[in-house]
């Protein structure tokens, strides 16, 4: 998707908002309305992609984390036991 690639998650996010805004104010034809619709769906799609990547970031970082406490607390453990 050519959107993931120039669109940061705010832009997308601040472009849905305003297609949500010009759906919800009316006023337009049937042939606007269904392309403000599918346009509105790529954004949501870029944004779920990038909360997706984000999460999958977080996830793997407290994963991380976690293992290296884990691994700290072993070596702290079999330290103490040598005493």
């Amino acid at each position: 998707m050519a959107d993931q690639d120039t669109l940061g998650y705010e832009q997308a996010r601040d472009e849905l908002v305003d297609v949500v805004r010009r759906l919800e104010a009316g006023g337009s034809t049937l042939e606007e309305s269904l392309a403000l619709w599918e346009r509105g769906e790529e954004l949501a799609k870029v944004c779920r992609n990038w909360l997706e990547g984000a999460r999958a970031r977080l996830d793997a970082a407290l994963a991380e984390e976690s293992d290296d406490a884990v691994q700290g607390a072993a070596g702290a453990s079999g330290a103490a036991e040598e005493e």
